[in-house]
């Protein structure tokens, strides 16, 4: 396919001015409304300003323009005398200095309804009415760039964390917000509860000014007036938003069963269109998050705590999770929807003794070894988490998909956690959910953005991820494809016990930490004595497999010595007796009648993986006849096998044109949509007008719930 990028339109800039100032926690309060199929509520940021902040004029000349020419764009409060305070969090009854603190996966009842809004106080604060800043506010005026896209942000405010009751219990320095904050990110390892406490307090205390802002496509930007520098910019800040419909960071479906949920799908740009965060990798940070919901939905978060809901009022519930795991803002992610619990019928007490969950609420963290990231409660410090080879876990499904999860994905959990942990050593993470999402997850769409793929990245920290939004790049699989045999590779090269024992150590060392494929590459080579390097060098491995297009000559070589293993050769075997292959190519030439003992030959059990081999060499055959295909499908039951497996089958079906099964390509489309996205190529290239028709009926039955990215290209096949 001849691509033609339109760097305009394919390079997704990262806008955050992240070498100015970092986000060390996000407090989330959200309501989830299906009805709307919107997000709203706060989100509060807790920054750590720098070392290298001096005076300097608008950092939106070290990022991009904004797309407007006006001359004056930020909006600003009318000026009001008493500090504006959070009408969900402090009642217009109460003083300034007696707000409610709510817990952890509590919410405060000082709003009743629940409801969002910008109303006003009874104490009389004026309405915030925005219009042009005329006023010269100087260029000198520091300014904070948060990565956004289709956000409708109402409000921006310095949160007043002075005011909130026993502040004074910790810090040095009670009426300097921005040093209350800085002694609370600071913090050590052993008080994160505290912190979390803290952070959960501060977040609802009352606001104390509106800050300036503005929003374009890319980036929200919030300065405050006479605030020249990232140090003395407020380092706490409430915005109060709500997400769009159409915005790319979640997707609003349909589960299997049919009944609607929400998640996040693993979008090119990531959760800047669900929350205002830094999306640069460099920006570690932790959160904690309440979502409300109505009670007949699940909420589920990549938390480190197993959140149960807390009843608010009839029909409402909300759930709370957190991390303290510094962590990209891009590995948020939640999933709203009906989802039930597949549980195992009968639970052993062996199991519920090897998966004992040692969370960081246990004093625990004895000497184990020296970490290299920055500090939190990290597991591999945890003697007793060290030796736990299978984390607590859970299986959400759709209703309709319970059975099933129970019985044959269930079962597979321990043994893979038990794997991991033998290979790998400490599990990072105390704990483990599985969903099973819709089937519009683009599951060819996750490589995140990191530093090394972006362009140039300006003194800001702001740089842009070279076609990152090219709709067609989330099927190119060749990275992926060439990662996995190079892994492979170097496994089979050095030998599993070299590769193995290895990859233990770079776990243990580079745990919590980013790290690139120089530095994986260089470690691995390090560790092995000179004499058994065997040639290999981090340059020509990237000469080799990064910088060459097709396929690397030892891969080629490995793919030649790969034909002679037993598996391969029951396929693809040649001569008389031959491999499947050969005898289903003799089946397709025999006429109609034949010996009951050659149609017995053919009946042989294969794996997936010998399947799908089987299915791309007869994808080689110019023709074959409608009852061989026929034969073949009922011989190794092709539509009820893996995705991988009936994707080859469906190749065949439309290649020769087999019309009885085109209900399972039908199938295909709409079950494996982004999966499915290759045959839709192969419906339209085949200039049958019957397939075409298919191609187009089912995008038409499937296109508002795909992924954006995916409709976009079947969209220019089919029109």
């Amino acid at each position: 396919m001849d691509i033609k990028l339109d760097p305009s339109r394919d390079d997704l800039p990262l806008m955050a001015n992240t070498s100015h100032i970092l986000v060390k926690h996000y407090v989330l309060d959200l309501d989830v409304d299906f009805e709307s199929q919107i997000i709203e509520g706060t989100i509060v940021l807790f920054f750590e300003s720098g070392n290298k902040f001096k005076k300097q004029s608008s950092s939106t000349e070290e990022t991009y323009p904004s797309e407007s020419n006006e001359a004056c764009k930020f909006r600003t409060p009318e000026p009001c005398r008493i500090p504006v305070t959070n009408t969900r969090t402090v009642s217009s009854k109460m003083g300034y200095n007696d707000f409610v603190i709510c817990g952890k996966g509590e919410k405060d009842t000082s709003g009743k309804d629940g409801n969002h809004d910008n109303q006003e106080q009874a104490s009389g604060i004026s309405s915030s009415k925005y219009c042009c800043d005329t006023g010269n506010h100087g260029s000198e005026d520091f300014l904070l760039v948060l990565d956004c896209c289709d956000l409708s942000v109402l409000k921006v405010e310095e949160v007043d964390v002075a005011a909130v009751p026993g502040i004074e219990k910790f810090t040095r320095s009670p009426k300097l917000r921005n040093q209350i904050v800085r002694e609370l990110v600071a913090l050590p390892a052993d008080r994160w509860s505290e912190q979390l406490d803290y952070y959960a307090r501060c977040s609802q205390a009352p606001g104390c000014g509106e800050l300036l802002f503005d929003i374009d496509t890319w980036s929200l930007q919030i300065r405050k007036t006479g605030v020249q520098t990232a140090t003395d910019f407020p380092h706490a800040i409430r915005i109060r938003y709500t997400t769009k419909p159409q915005g790319r960071s979640v997707t609003w479906t349909s589960d299997q069963s049919g009944r609607p949920c929400v998640y996040t799908m693993g979008s090119p740009i990531n959760n800047r269109a669900l929350f205002p965060c830094q999306e640069p990798p460099v920006a570690m940070s932790t959160w904690q998050a309440t979502v409300r919901a109505a009670a007949s939905f699940v909420v589920l978060m990549s938390g480190e705590n197993s959140a149960k809901p807390t009843q608010l009022r009839e029909g409402c519930s909300s759930w709370h999770y957190y991390v303290t795991m510094p962590m990209p803002a891009s590995t948020f992610t939640i999933a709203v929807g009906s989802w039930t619990e597949a549980k195992p019928e009968i639970c052993s007490s062996d199991d519920l003794a090897t998966e004992g969950s040692f969370s960081p609420f246990e004093a625990d963290f004895r000497y184990v070894g020296v970490c290299g990231h920055m500090e939190y409660p990290c597991r591999f410090q945890n003697a007793s988490a060290t030796t736990q080879e299978i984390i607590p876990h859970r299986v959400f499904a759709p209703v309709c998909l319970k059975g099933a999860c129970r019985e044959t994905l269930l079962p597979l959990i321990p043994p893979c956690l038990s794997a991991a942990h033998s290979v790998l050593g400490t599990h990072p993470f105390s704990r483990l959910d599985v969903l099973i999402v819709p089937a519009n997850f683009p599951s060819l769409g996750m490589a995140r953005p990191n530093k090394e793929k972006t362009g140039h990245v300006s003194d800001s920290g702001s740089s842009v991820i070279k076609h990152g939004l090219n709709p067609e790049k989330v099927f190119m699989q060749v990275h992926y494809l060439k990662g996995y045999f190079l892994l492979r590779f170097l496994a089979r090269r050095l030998g599993d016990d070299t590769y193995f024992s290895f990859l233990r150590k770079f776990v243990h060392k580079f745990h919590g930490q980013l790290i690139l494929s120089q530095d994986f590459l260089q470690m691995l080579l390090e560790s092995i004595p000179e004499e058994r390097r065997l040639e290999l060098s981090v340059e020509n491995i990237f000469q080799d497999w990064l910088e060459s297009s097709g396929i690397p000559q030892p891969l080629q070589r490995e793919r030649l010595a790969g034909a002679e293993c037993g598996l391969v050769r029951q396929v693809s075997a040649e001569g008389s007796a031959g491999g499947a292959v050969a005898k289903w190519v003799r089946v397709n030439r025999r006429p109609r009648k034949r010996k009951r003992k050659e149609t017995e030959e053919v009946l042989e059990k294969l794996l997936p993986d010998q399947l799908v081999l089987l299915l791309e060499h007869l994808l080689e055959q110019r023709t074959m006849n409608p009852r061989t295909l026929q034969r073949l499908e009922r011989t190794y039951h092709l539509s009820e096998q893996d995705a991988e497996v009936r994707h080859r089958w469906c190749e065949l079906v439309v290649k020769h044109k087999y019309a009885k099964a085109y209900r399972n390509v039908e199938r295909f489309l709409q079950e494996d949509q982004a999966m499915g996205i290759y045959l839709y190529g192969e419906l339209m290239v085949s200039e049958d007008a019957r397939q075409q028709h298919l191609a187009r009926r089912c995008f038409e039955l499937s296109k508002e719930q795909m992924d954006r990215s995916s409709a976009e290209v079947v969209a220019e096949m089919l029109f």
